[in-house]
């Protein structure tokens, strides 16, 4: 099943950078960008990283929080968030059970060689638990500043 805009937003718990219990429902009340990304410390994903962290008192004014999401370790992440300041919580889905849920994973290439890993994508989380945007296939530049539009 893929999720589609209007849905509830699939609940999860996973650890955080912190190595703290998070989970979805603890951000009832306020609008959430939930991104995932297919590793940490890779160009493509440190761009997009550090846009949301360069964008943050922005979607703060607008009670969003960020949160983001890939199959990487939490030794990984708090490595990745230090290196470039980032102040959003990073969460460590090593099975990949959130990203199925999500519908991020994907058959990707390679070097001619096939397999799966996360496709860059998006959702905007409502206060009440409900997806009112989706994008998928994301192009790092400028989708900070696509997101934050959205929120207006």
């Amino acid at each position: 099943m893929t999720l589609k805009i209007g849905d509830q937003a699939p609940d999860f718990t996973l650890l955080s950078d912190q190595h703290q219990q998070t989970s979805l429902k603890n951000f009832r009340g306020k609008k959430v960008i939930l991104y995932f990304y297919p590793k940490d410390n890779t160009p493509g994903c440190t761009r997009e990283a550090c846009d949301f962290r360069d964008n943050l008192q922005n979607f703060s004014k607008k009670n969003t929080e960020i949160i983001g999401i890939s199959k990487d370790s939490i030794e990984k992440h708090q490595k990745f968030k230090q290196k470039y300041t980032l102040p959003f919580t990073l969460l460590a889905d090593e099975n990949g059970d959130i990203c199925e849920a999500y519908g991020v994973i994907n058959k990707k290439s390679l070097f001619g060689r096939s397999f799966l890993g996360i496709q860059r994508s998006t959702f905007l989380i409502d206060e009440k638990g409900i997806i009112r945007a989706i994008w998928r296939k994301v192009k790092v530049n400028g989708h900070s500043q696509q997101v934050l539009d959205e929120l207006s």
